[in-house]
């Protein structure tokens, strides 16, 4: 196993996670956004506040440590990523800083206007899908390498169905991650009106989310069809992921084991995160640039890549930390405790 390997390896465990736990964030965001427009606060608003009040800061850490690893570990992404994504990233960047300083100041200044539950809310749908752009543009065909420098299409970028599809899939699958897990939390607090709602918001995200997933792999055979050879192969990834899907569906549909249905959607996920991640290996950005053109000196890789697993030990038990002491403490998820980080 050679250092590039390890190196985009542990960067892609880390985008998992933030993909994850930002997801749960957005949706929980939209649908306190949602249930503030259709008079439903009273049942879903203290159950979603209530997530996230120890979360919302630390959702940001895995994507501060993709951003400086990628760099970090493959310098010329910087030369062919840095200019092509200004607008989508710096759009990105803005939203985050908008999200942080709307909650900040609703949470803990006593802000409760509707306006900024509103824009809380929009902000976790527009995120992901400014940030789901990147893997949209790594499929190749939207930039090309000409002095001075990398330059995007933007006219082909946005009209092209692939975009598109992968777009809805982030918005689709922010949704349902959010509304599994939040059923599972709610559940926990022994809120039957919540966790009844939430299930049937996840049960109603879990088509869409499925039929976008599909047309993404029809959009990457017209699109790049060597990645699309590569899905095939690791075919059974996929045909895994759809399992664990459907046991999710069923365990919801049933009213059942909502802690199990999460486990198995972050199953799924994982899967289809990995069969995609491996179908795009070695490529960075096709045809452009692999892992081998552009990975950084042997020393500063193995520092980086002790420096990675390091800060991972770290984040890891800190989230089951806070998963024991915040969000799954009897008191605390049934509202006796208000504790803040």
């Amino acid at each position: 196993m050679n250092l590039e390997f390890i190196g985009i390896f542990v960067l892609w465990l880390f985008l998992f996670g933030y993909v994850m736990v930002a997801s749960i964030d957005f949706g929980a965001g939209f649908f306190n956004a949602y249930v503030t427009l259709t008079g439903k606060q009273h049942i879903l608003s203290k159950i979603i506040q209530r997530y996230l009040s120890p979360v919302w800061e630390v959702t940001n850490v895995f994507l501060v440590f993709f951003f400086v690893g990628i760099v970090g570990f493959f310098p010329r992404t910087a030369y062919y990523y840095g200019t092509t994504l200004l607008v989508p990233v710096s759009i990105a960047i803005i939203l985050l800083a908008i999200r942080g300083s709307y909650y900040a100041f609703t949470t803990y200044g006593g802000l409760k206007h509707k306006r900024y539950t509103y824009m809380y809310g929009l902000t976790g749908l527009f995120i992901p899908a400014s940030l789901s752009i990147v893997l949209t543009i790594s499929e190749g065909g939207f930039v090309t390498n000409e002095t001075p420098g990398p330059a995007l299409n933007y006219w082909d970028l946005f009209t092209s169905p692939l975009t598109w599809s992968i777009v809805v899939l982030s918005l689709t699958a922010v949704l349902f991650i959010s509304a599994v897990f939040l059923t599972w939390y709610a559940h926990e607090a022994k809120d039957e009106h919540a966790t009844n709602l939430l299930r049937r918001y996840a049960l109603i995200w879990a088509g869409p989310m499925i039929l976008t997933a599909s047309g993404i792999v029809v959009e990457l055979h017209a699109h790049n069809p060597e990645h699309y050879a590569r899905l095939m192969d690791v075919w059974w990834l996929f045909i895994l992921s759809v399992a664990l899907f459907i046991g999710t569906v069923y365990l919801l549909w049933k009213r059942q084991a909502y802690g199990t249905a999460f486990g198995l959607l972050t199953g799924q996920f994982f899967l289809a995160f990995f069969g995609y991640g491996i179908a795009h290996y070695p490529y960075l950005l096709y045809p452009y640039l692999t892992i081998y053109d552009s990975f950084t000196n042997e020393a500063m890789a193995i520092a980086l890549i002790i420096a990675f697993v390091a800060g991972l030990g770290l984040l890891l038990p800190s989230l089951y930390l806070l998963l024991r002491l915040f969000l799954f403490n009897k008191e605390y998820v049934q509202g006796k405790r208000n504790d803040h980080t």
